[in-house]
């Protein structure tokens, strides 16, 4: 589930705390990464979940208006197809989920004001509307509406990230709010990937595709740590009329990651190491910053090339 873009930016999100917080230890910095890449899957595990608790709450409103109903003595014929839904059914009892639940000890009790208005927005929808009044469903259409869930109603959503925070207090996790949207596109894979078929024993995603990712993790951490002085002199000497310590922390550790990148991961092709922390460096930068770290970054491939101390071609021409 955790890519290597992720991966990238909780390496420079780490070595920002790390490197503001004097007196740190590599090791505690590694324990932070580590930490963080835990706290990311608990939130793919706790997403899924909402599946269970979002149909909870819309059969708690149900009873209350058949309740109201039998009161009042006024006629309601209850629908029941959205509690039904054979997909968020499997959900419940995936057996995977449950015991990731129960160890993690993850739940919705902390985040029902979301829950509450996902369904009121829910309710509301033209699409939810069409799924309860058609004649029959199947469970690719059961299954579709809690795409449209994720897709359409979690994103952005006000009361989801308000609710996140709180439930990050309540349960001592963090970056919950920043990861949503990212979670969520992996929620949604988990989704299609869903059959019928494979009924309490569907497969969720993994932490990690494979260990490569987990020791690319923990090396592009440690090699940024063992080599600050020697990328620090590289990144220096390239400023240009420009006073070493006006460069942003921020901007210093993204040059930093993408230097340790660069010179240690060979099968790594250039172009790409550098897509990606330009992209890292137009969401955590200053406005207009990645410009800077762009340039900063071409001079240095550069002279590494003329060097010959690039191991891998660096796509660079030069001037």
């Amino acid at each position: 589930m955790i890519n290597r873009t992720l991966i990238r930016i909780k390496v420079v999100q780490t070595l920002f705390g790390y490197y503001q917080n004097e007196g740190s230890l590599p090791s505690e910095a590694r324990k932070q990464l580590l930490r963080s890449f835990a706290d990311c899957y608990d939130l793919y595990i706790l997403l899924l979940d909402f599946a269970r608790a979002l149909t909870t709450y819309a059969d708690e409103q149900l009873q209350e208006r058949i309740a109201r109903s039998q009161a009042t003595h006024t006629p309601f014929t209850p629908n029941r197809r959205f509690i039904q839904n054979r997909f968020a059914d499997q959900l419940f009892t995936n057996q995977r989920l449950r015991r990731e639940l129960e160890e993690r000890r993850l739940s919705w009790e902390a985040g029902m004001s979301a829950v509450k208005a996902v369904y009121l927005n829910l309710v509301a929808t033209d699409w939810y509307k069409h799924y309860m009044e058609q004649p029959e469903c199947s469970y690719e259409d059961d299954k579709r509406v809690w795409r449209k869930i994720y897709t359409d109603l979690l994103p952005g959503n006000e009361a989801m990230l308000s609710a996140l925070e709180e439930m990050e207090l309540e349960l001592d996790h963090f970056t919950w709010t920043t990861d949503l949207d990212f979670v969520l596109s992996y929620v949604v894979k988990s989704v299609r990937k869903f059959r019928e078929e494979e009924g309490v024993e569907q497969s969720l995603l993994e932490m990690f595709d494979s260990e490569e990712d987990l020791e690319f993790a923990t090396s592009l951490l440690q090699h940024t740590i063992d080599n600050r002085e020697e990328y620090d002199a590289l990144i220096d000497a390239h400023l240009k009329n420009w006073d070493p310590e006006r460069v942003a922390l921020m901007d210093r550790i993204i040059l930093l990651v993408s230097l340790a990148e660069i010179t240690h991961y060979p099968e790594i092709a250039l172009q790409i190491s550098l897509n990606e922390y330009i992209e890292i460096a137009k969401e955590y930068s200053g406005e207009k910053n990645y410009f800077f770290i762009n340039g900063i970054l071409d001079e240095i491939i550069r002279q590494l090339k003329r060097e010959d101390k690039l191991l891998k071609a660096a796509g660079l021409e030069e001037n």
